[in-house]
């Protein structure tokens, strides 16, 4: 099955998280898969996953530069959306950031082997919180738009943190973590805040929920204890090597599927972070 790579599709199904990967036009069912041989070769085709220019390189998970440059989903806002900027104008595709940014938002917390507090589009949710690697999430805001996601988000970011210790969150499954009682804690330390982007977009525009801890279990067989790093990449060793042997052959990552969790796969050889290369052509191998 030959395609360029796209994010791994997942859907949580009595809990369990079921993973396809999309090639092109095709859809490869993963869960079947771990326990058994899998070569994946990179056939040396990046094309972008926008217009489809070929690209030496991979921006902003499979854009080619210039799209990267021009489209306002690969904006620095989107990675910190209380920097949105649509108010001034200045918006890089004004009708997506209407589509795309005016929209409910949630903020969460979620356990991927410590609390962090998150945000995403009302549609991502459990997206988001299997692509994170999250074994635990519980929303507890609701926002009108990103911009206000990003307010919020930052507030709690001052007590807990907003990134995942991707490391940690490979090599195990998150202890269990009382989420509601540790938003108890967090949120009257923000209430401050809270009032202000209150005062600022109105008395709705923040609206605190009570809903249930969503528990997330991913298909890993065995996890690492120490992380190793695949890569459809050649590296410098390797570069120099294939100059000297005149060799041209292209990265495989292969071994025994072991797991997935995030965006990553497990070989018994290494992990991959298959997100990252959006947009590379690969022979998957069964």
């Amino acid at each position: 099955m030959t395609g360029h790579i796209r994010k791994m599709t997942a859907q949580l199904i009595d809990g369990q998280v079921q993973y396809q990967l999309p090639l092109s036009e095709h859809s490869l069912p993963l869960n079947d898969l771990i326990g058994k041989p899998l070569t994946l070769t990179f056939t040396g085709n990046i094309n972008c996953s926008h217009c489809g220019a070929k690209t030496k390189k991979s921006y902003s998970q499979g854009h080619c530069y210039p799209c990267m440059m021009r489209l306002a989903s690969c904006d620095m806002c989107i990675m910190k959306p209380e920097t949105c900027h649509f108010d001034q104008g200045t918006c890089r595709e004004p009708e997506w950031g209407e589509a795309n940014c005016f929209v409910p938002h949630y903020v969460y917390l979620a356990n991927t082997t410590a609390v962090k507090v998150g945000i995403t589009r009302h549609t991502q949710i459990p997206t988001r919180w299997i692509d994170q690697g999250a074994n635990q999430a519980l929303k507890i805001f609701k926002v009108s738009t990103r911009l206000q996601s990003g307010l919020v988000e930052t507030a709690l970011a001052e007590f807990i943190s907003d990134k995942t210790n991707w490391r940690n969150m490979l090599k195990g499954k998150a202890e269990p973590i009382d989420l509601k009682a540790k938003a108890a804690e967090l949120i009257p330390q923000i209430e401050e805040r809270l009032a202000e982007i209150k005062l600022k977009f109105g008395e709705d525009a923040v609206e605190r929920l009570d809903e249930e801890v969503v528990e997330i279990d991913f298909p890993v067989l065995e996890y690492p204890t120490k992380i190793s790093s695949l890569s459809f990449d050649k590296n410098k060793k390797e570069l120099e090597q294939e100059k000297l042997n005149g060799d041209t052959g292209h990265k495989v990552v292969s071994g025994t599927l072991i797991g997935i969790k995030g965006q990553y796969l497990y070989f018994d050889t290494g992990v991959i972070n298959m997100r990252k290369f959006s947009s590379y052509e690969i022979t998957a191998s069964f």
